[in-house]
């Protein structure tokens, strides 16, 4: 996270470059002077809200727009920074790493399953499909009635609108990447 007036400032010359307009023109549009507008944009200056409502109305966008932080490029999470959501005793372990978003249509979690452990999922609604990659351990996947053997290095995907289970019939924990996809 960064001091405010550079979120502010990049999202000024963003809006400004995007709509192919002058300082001058932000100037008149907005009643902002072109000097105050340069500082604004090369982060020299914290904008009064005053200021930010008068460029926001000028150029008719919202007043949050100007202030929001931009997507980080780049996200690194781990399982130990988010809290697991856990069934059967503990023995199910499910790490939300990167929750579902709509733009992506996907979810992923880090999934481990502890030794002579079986977890009996709900069918998905249809078109569902859900990727798992093993790392460790040996996963027995029941899709329906049909099993399938996943080994660590081994990756799976299925349409997850059946009925399925995650099944650790060994004597380590399984441990799994777990990317679920929704239909556009």
């Amino acid at each position: 996270m960064h001091p405010i007036n550079i979120s502010i400032s990049k999202n000024v010359l963003r809006i400004r470059k995007d709509r192919k307009l002058s300082l001058d023109q932000v100037a008149e549009l907005s009643g902002v002077s072109k000097a105050m507008l340069g500082q604004i944009e090369r982060g020299e200056t914290n904008p009064t809200i005053t200021t930010l409502w008068k460029i926001a109305n000028g150029l008719r966008i919202s007043f949050s727009s100007l202030i929001k932080e931009e997507s980080a490029l780049v996200t690194i999470m781990s399982k130990e920074s988010v809290v697991a959501l856990t069934e059967d005793e503990g023995k199910y372990r499910v790490y939300p790493l990167f929750p579902f978003d709509p733009k992506k249509q996907f979810e992923m979690y880090a999934m481990e399953i502890d030794p002579q452990c079986c977890h009996e999922s709900e069918p998905h609604h249809e078109g569902v499909e859900e990727y798992i990659s093993v790392t460790e351990g040996t996963l027995e996947l029941l899709i329906e009635q049909e099993l399938f053997i996943v080994n660590p290095g081994s990756t799976i995907h299925f349409q997850a609108e059946k009925p399925h289970a995650y099944r650790n019939s060994g004597e380590s924990t399984v441990k799994c990447m777990l990317t679920v996809h929704y239909p556009g």
